[in-house]
């Protein structure tokens, strides 16, 4: 069996930057299994398995508009002190959900002064070109149950495109809604 559309894949993965630093990994954990074909893997790494066969190992290189896209200057931005919760203390790192009109949005501090926060909307690997090291476990057809959640018609997210479910869950087309 190959790696196609609606079949269900188990993977270890160690993801890598480019300087070779280890980012995320399976191998500790059980593997990870997904669906095939409907945008749950970025875009990159998920045509490089396909037409894949469980055994094989491969070498993945994912430049950034396949990943997590390019790094977007217009969605950095300061927001007033006044905008948080005064009781909260606010730290750079700290990942918090905005509310725009498309939905609601993560964004993460990248700096904090007395008067202003600054938050990063950018996925914290955007611009970054990722390397994958994939030992395929298993292939196999997807159930009716696994294959129910991206089952639609008119659009995606209930028919209303991606707008429609706040931007499929924050993290746009491609994060596994169905969207694409």
């Amino acid at each position: 069996m190959i790696i196609e559309k609606n079949k269900m894949v188990k993977i270890h993965y160690t993801l890598k930057d480019s300087e070779g630093t280890v980012i995320d990994a399976s191998k500790e954990n059980e593997p990870l299994e997904y669906l095939h074909g409907v945008g749950i893997l970025i875009p990159g790494l998920e045509r490089q398995l396909e037409g894949k066969s469980a055994g094989e190992k491969i070498h993945a290189e994912v430049e950034p508009a396949e990943g997590y896209g390019e790094y977007d200057e217009n969605l950095v931005s300061d927001v007033s002190r006044s905008q948080f919760d005064a009781n909260i203390p606010i730290e750079i790192g700290q990942t918090f959900q905005a509310d725009t009109p498309s939905g609601p949005f993560l964004v993460h501090v990248t700096n904090v002064t007395d008067d202003t926060i600054t938050v990063d909307g950018n996925h914290e690997l955007a611009g970054k070109k990722l390397f994958f090291d994939v030992n395929i476990v298993d292939i196999r057809d997807a159930t009716a149950d696994e294959l129910e959640p991206f089952e639609y018609s008119g659009g995606g997210c209930g028919g209303g495109g991606c707008a429609s479910c706040g931007g499929c869950g924050g993290g746009g087309c491609g994060d596994g809604c169905g969207c694409n």
